[in-house]
């Protein structure tokens, strides 16, 4: 009977085994026979990496095709941080000791480069990676082929490292330009931007680099480009063992500027002189040479807007940010001390207009209750209230009409203006409502608003006006009285005594201060730029702009970048002829004729208006602005001395390359543009990757429309500058 039982036992444990095998044995049949080819393939999946082919940017070239920026190859070693953190800590080491050998760099740096931005002990932003924590880190950029050849044949020493050729920025420099504040730099998408960019659908990816200033930031989403991919197969060490599909890059598409390299170089060259010859000049108020500390230029076509060239000093090297910047010319780029080269002084830098500012006030002035054919006294010195407002340049001459006070740049001319319609609209009575009209002319030519330049960073300037003084007295109450109540008798003391107790006043000093480009009233050169190109067209206020057309890879038009109109001016055709013949006068027998003896003004006749603007605490800041019917000329140098003094000669010499004036003879053919004139067609672009100017065209002294785009947006201008 036990032994019975004990059998049967035995026979179940039996059947239980057999049955467990036979379900063991069905299962791996399954896996390996029926699922098989679908395991295989997820197996292969695994060890499949996509390795990201980046695009080519776009390339950036001027209105005659040269380019100023275009790519060059770099080799660059990347970390992939994945793979060395599966080798274990002690492998992990070694290899980056290898790696850093081979780059002459400490350990220690290579491993702080493969760090993400955020994380501990990363360098600062913008060099730190900033990209996908999950994408290969570069850790060094322009590395030589030779030592790239090295680490891609040694793969079993280097695992999860690789060197791939990249394309990086390159500045070809034609004619030795700088143009950094225009071109702008670019640096590695950041994840914030990554993930709103694909949220948008846009074609980024982790290695994607965003422009971060100039053109490349405006004109971005163009220049960009999308990536492709090429599929590789990996071992578990990460070292490619096949290669698969491959999805090549899209180039990013051309960006045509209006700017001319000549001009530009010209320009930059000129104010370069301009700023070295201030420093060795003495400047008897301060008992020292002039600092010169920044200036710029601008030359912008007057018919529509176009700038033609923007120079900014101090400038950079936008080979900086190439690879990576280090954080010496990081620091160097925001450094007070260094001027700040980062910094645009066209667009971003506000200085006090000075003199430059009395045709607007002119303009103003006659648009209201003045005639041509009133005069005002120019005395030496003019009272108001208990403060004596003296000429800064001018002597006293008498009665003037309104053109020969611009001609002579009188400044009690126009105190005398402004004080009186100061009391005519209820003087320092704080109605914060009133309408200045010398306030409210000022803003119709585009001072206190941005003047819409396709550029980012621009800054919008200040008009000084009732409103802005109550808002600035409410935002610094607190410190003028704190200062007001400590001991001393100096200028800044007794201000501020005054100005904790009713500085939000608008005082008769600072509406005769506002007529002149004085006292807390600051604009751009660009926005000076804009205005005085309202005074040669006939009124019109345009949006400035740099971009002019996107071309794609093959050379064919995309989209033509059209002027914008910002405005226009509230003032009368035979007011704005009667301020032009003013101005015209400037180079003949008023302030800018010292610095133009010879030049042919009947041949190319430039109108201008000098300024030189006193700002508490610096030197004076020298303007000169000019145009004609095709160009305005606008040159700023700080605390650089006087208008004409320090910048008539360079602005001279701009106007002479323009029109290929060689002493009275104006050669146009030797202009630095065809009929010294910016062209209206586009370069064209050859299918061998050569770039020829636009094409000459000899129904117009202007040169040409490109017949492939269309005619161009601008019409042509005689060179005789015949009445509008």
């Amino acid at each position: 009977m036990l032994k019975s039982k004990s059998r049967l036992r035995l026979i179940v444990v039996q059947a239980m085994v057999v049955s467990l095998f036979v379900t063991l044995f069905a299962r791996l049949w399954y896996i390996q026979v029926v699922s098989g080819d679908g395991y295989q393939a997820a197996a292969q999946d695994n060890a499949v990496r996509d390795v990201e082919l980046p695009a080519p940017r776009g390339l950036i070239v001027d209105a005659q095709g040269r380019p100023l920026v275009a790519n060059r190859t770099s080799w660059v070693v990347t970390v992939d941080r994945d793979v060395l953190e599966r080798l274990g800590a002690t492998t992990q080491t070694a290899v980056l000791r290898r790696l850093a050998e081979q780059l002459g760099l400490p350990r220690a740096e290579v491993e702080r480069r493969t760090r993400t931005c955020g994380e501990e002990g990363a360098p600062k932003p913008p060099r730190c990676w900033n990209g996908s924590p999950y994408e290969p880190v570069p850790v060094a950029e322009d590395v030589s082929q030779v030592l790239a050849a090295t680490i891609l044949e040694q793969t079993e020493d280097y695992p999860g490292v690789a060197a791939e050729a990249r394309q990086v920025r390159a500045y070809p420099s034609p004619f030795g330009i700088n143009a950094a504040h225009i071109l702008g730099y670019n640096s590695p998408i950041t994840q914030d931007e990554l993930e709103a960019a694909e949220g948008h659908g846009e074609p980024v990816s982790p290695s994607s680099v965003v422009g971060r200033a100039g053109v490349e930031s405006s004109y971005n989403r163009y220049l960009s480009g999308a990536s492709g991919v090429r599929e590789v197969a990996v071992d578990s060490m990460g070292r490619v063992i096949d290669e698969a599909a491959q999805t090549m890059p899209k180039p990013g598409q051309t960006l045509v500027t209006s700017i001319d390299a000549k001009v530009q170089a010209l320009a930059e060259r000129e104010l370069d002189r301009s700023i070295r010859v201030a420093r060795e000049t003495f400047d008897d108020v301060t008992g020292r040479n002039y600092e010169a500390d920044s200036g710029s230029v601008v030359v912008m076509d007057a018919t529509n807007g176009r700038l033609v060239a923007m120079a900014s000093y101090p400038q950079y090297d936008p080979n900086v940010w190439v690879g990576g910047i280090s954080d010496g010319d990081l620091e160097r780029l925001y450094s007070e001390r260094a001027g700040t080269p980062l910094l645009s002084r066209a667009m971003q830098g506000l200085f006090a207009p000075g003199s430059t500012f009395k045709p607007v006030t002119a303009a103003s002035a006659l648009s209201n209750d003045y005639k041509v054919t009133d005069t005002l006294d120019c005395s030496s010195s003019l009272t108001v209230g208990s403060r004596v407002f003296k000429n800064y340049e001018s002597a006293a001459y008498g009665p003037l009409t309104f053109a020969q006070a611009l001609q002579l740049s009188c400044d009690t001319f126009f105190y005398r203006i402004a004080y009186a319609e100061w009391q005519r609209s209820g003087g320092d009575s704080g109605d914060t409502s009133i309408k200045d009209v010398l306030v409210e002319g000022a803003k119709a030519f585009g001072f206190g608003s941005k003047t819409g330049i396709d550029l980012p960073g621009e800054v919008a300037g200040r008009i000084a006006d009732r409103r802005w003084k109550l808002s600035y007295w409410k935002a610094n109450q607190d410190y003028y009285c704190k200062l007001g109540k400590e001991d001393g008798m100096d200028f800044l003391h007794i201000f501020a005594r005054e100005f904790c107790i009713d500085g939000w006043r608008y005082r008769a000093g600072d509406a005769v201060n506002f007529a002149i480009g004085q006292g807390d009233t600051v604009l751009t050169p660009l926005q000076l730029a804009v205005a005085y190109g309202a005074l040669s067209n006939g009124g019109t206020l345009w949006e400035p702009r740099v971009g002019k057309a996107i071309v794609n890879a093959q050379g064919r038009l995309v989209r033509r970048i059209a002027p914008e109109v910002a405005g226009r001016l509230p003032v009368t055709p035979g007011i704005l002829r009667y301020l032009d013949q003013a101005l015209l006068g400037t180079a003949k027998v008023g302030t800018m004729a010292w610095k133009m003896g010879g030049f042919p003004l009947d041949k190319v006749p430039i109108r201008s208006k000098t300024g030189t603007a006193e700002v508490f605490g610096k030197q004076t800041t020298s303007w000169v602005a000019s145009y004609d019917l095709q160009y305005v000329v606008v040159m700023q140098i700080s605390q650089g001395g006087t208008g004409s003094g320090t910048s008539g000669e360079s602005v001279r010499k701009i106007w002479e390359a323009l029109y290929g004036i060689d002493g009275e003879k104006v050669r146009v053919a030797d202009a630095l543009q065809p009929g010294a004139q910016p062209p209206r067609g586009l370069p064209t672009f050859h299918r061998n990757g050569s770039i020829s100017p636009p094409p000459f065209d000899e129904a117009s002294p202007s040169g040409g429309g490109d017949a492939s785009t269309g005619p161009g947006d601008a019409s042509p201008r005689s060179l005789d500058e015949k009445a509008r």
